[in-house]
């Protein structure tokens, strides 16, 4: 019928080993008790008994080397797992050891930087958020007004400054940068004591550069190179934290003043930790 299919018969290597085996005992069995010892005996047996002897032979040396292959495979794949293992917590390690590689370079960076502001009052904080975006421009701080944090505290790290505080919580603080769109504020030629304003301007940071303008050079004396720290008429910037150095500088159309453009000393694309000011720019005029 359609529906009826003959069943596939197999026998597995083992069974017809087994057959082969037994098969060859019987027939030694034959050979003794029947005490053949003529030809026709021998000759029986050298046509089917050793034949089946050697195939039987045959077939248990390659079950034999079947199982030391299989025996072999595992281990391998077990070796292999365990390898791999060892591998991914290797890699772990390594992860880790650059990310403390990376969180030490920055503390030392941190500490060379407070010492050379010494004359202000410091604490550090960690980066916990920041806007979205590539930039820096405004980001979270883990400290607040239980540490002694207020608004209008600067912020620093890398070689100068970053911003300023602009909103405080019990354990948080905002930051605002001095390269976001809203920030504007009083900088100085260091060499020449010359006045300029930089403002913030993200577009502009990705090619690695903020700008300034309104400088009266009069003698022209200022140049590409030139250091730009903050000024000492800043209303709310504490003086000489440096900003970061002149990459261009053209005249104005007006011919009165000059504009150009500051690579900032900080990295604004990867902020972890940074120093915060406690010294207040207000209190510090009215000692």
């Amino acid at each position: 019928m359609p529906g009826n299919r003959k069943k596939k018969f197999s026998i597995q290597s083992k069974y017809v080993l087994l057959i082969l085996t037994i098969l060859c005992i019987t027939l030694m069995i034959l050979s003794f008790a029947a005490d053949f010892a003529s030809g026709p005996f021998d000759a029986v047996a050298g046509v089917i008994i050793v034949p089946f002897q050697k195939g039987i032979g045959k077939a248990g040396e390659w079950l034999s080397n079947r199982a030391e292959d299989l025996k072999t495979l595992s281990e391998l794949t077990e070796e292999n797992k365990e390898l791999k293992a060892q591998i991914t917590e290797l890699q772990l390690s390594i992860n880790d050891l650059q990310s403390d590689k990376y969180e030490l370079s920055e503390l030392r960076t941190l500490f060379q930087l407070s010492e050379q502001y010494s004359d202000y009052e410091k604490t550090g904080a960690r980066v916990i958020g920041k806007d979205t975006g590539n930039w820096f421009s405004t980001f979270v701080i883990d400290k607040g007004a239980n540490d002694g944090i207020l608004p209008d505290m600067n912020v620093m790290a890398g070689s100068g400054l970053v911003g300023i505080v602009t909103e405080v919580g019990p354990n948080w603080a905002s930051v605002q940068s001095i390269i976001d769109d809203d920030s504007n504020l009083s900088g100085m030629v260091m060499s020449t004591s010359d006045n300029l304003i930089v403002s913030g301007d993200l577009e502009l940071m990705n090619d690695g550069l903020i700008r300034f303008g309104q400088l009266v050079d009069t003698e022209g004396q200022v140049a590409i190179g030139d250091q730009i720290v903050t000024s000492t008429i800043s209303d709310k910037y504490l003086p000489n934290i440096t900003i970061g150095y002149i990459t261009e500088i053209t005249d104005d159309a007006n011919n009165l003043t000059k504009s150009g453009y500051l690579t900032p000393v900080v990295d604004f694309k990867r902020l972890n930790t940074v120093l915060v000011v406690l010294d207040l720019k207000q209190t510090r005029d009215s000692q």
